[in-house]
């Protein structure tokens, strides 16, 4: 059984981790050289802290939770970032279509959307990023 699921626990801790480092990040940059006042300033605090938290769950993915022996490794991370610039933008049209929209609190469309996000980045991960070559 600890094969069967120990992918997806693996997967899950690492996504809890990437979630610290990103919070991380971005605390970071807005209580150190960053004025989250500033409209410019507060979206290169997140742009940092996004780049902060893929670049990490890419190296948390490879090692620990797919464990891919992939050799073209360029060609891994461009799929890895390419696949998480596609679930940011669903996680952006989800939370336009449900807040601004339909009116839903910002808060429990968030959860939503880190469901569904969070499914999307394993599926994207699994099928098309470290997928047996």
């Amino acid at each position: 059984m600890e094969e069967k699921y120990g992918e997806i626990v693996r997967y899950l801790v690492v996504g809890v981790l990437t979630t610290v480092v990103s919070l991380g990040t971005y605390y970071g940059c807005v209580f150190t050289f960053l004025n989250p006042q500033s409209a410019l300033q507060l979206q290169l605090a997140n742009v940092i802290s996004w780049i902060a938290a893929v670049t990490f769950a890419y190296v948390m993915s490879r090692i620990y939770v797919f464990q891919s022996k992939r050799k073209n490794v360029i060609q891994e991370i461009l799929s890895f970032y390419s696949s998480r610039l596609l679930t940011l933008l669903i996680d952006m049209a989800i939370m336009f279509t449900m807040v601004t929209l339909c009116g839903m609190n910002d808060k429990l469309a968030k959860l939503v959307v880190q469901v569904v996000v969070t499914v999307a980045n394993y599926i994207f991960s699994k099928m098309f990023v470290f997928r047996e070559e």
